[in-house]
């Protein structure tokens, strides 16, 4: 079997081209800003209060590597961290306005790209490849669902 047969490769290198292609589109746009904290981004703002295990778990994030990601947002003034109210030991995360502001002018963008990446398609193909991957991700993974 050719490695072109095999689905975890094929996944591997249309992750790369996905990722070529954020890095590309996000900084010829001005934005200093990774395929990951945008999704950082965007699950903040969907959970606000959340904890940083969560955020990891929303965006399929390991959790041992999310701090460095959110620490990141936090220096560039995007996110705000603080003690819960409810469990000292435990921290909330939250969008700044400039985080939320930066989340929104990138939005355009990102969502452009989605179309770009599989660009081969056509819209029929592409809902088809997205349900499709999709139902095999949450096949591995039930918590995806949501």
């Amino acid at each position: 079997m050719s490695v072109l047969d095999m689905a975890g490769h094929l996944i591997r290198r249309l992750h790369q081209q996905s990722t070529s292609v954020f890095v590309q589109r996000t900084q010829e746009a001005g934005f200093d800003l990774t395929a990951v904290q945008y999704a950082a981004l965007d699950a903040i703002y969907t959970h606000p209060g959340s904890g940083q295990a969560f955020i990891a778990e929303v965006i399929g994030y390991d959790k041992a590597t999310i701090g460095g990601v959110i620490d990141r947002l936090i220096k560039k003034g995007w996110v705000r961290r603080v003690i819960s109210e409810e469990d000292r030991r435990a921290f909330e995360l939250s969008l700044t306005a400039k985080g939320n502001s930066e989340r929104l002018a990138a939005q355009p963008i990102v969502q452009a790209l989605q179309k770009e990446i599989l660009q081969p398609l056509n819209e029929e193909e592409q809902a088809v490849f997205i349900g499709l991957i999709r139902r095999a991700v949450v096949s591995l993974n039930p918590t995806d669902a949501a």
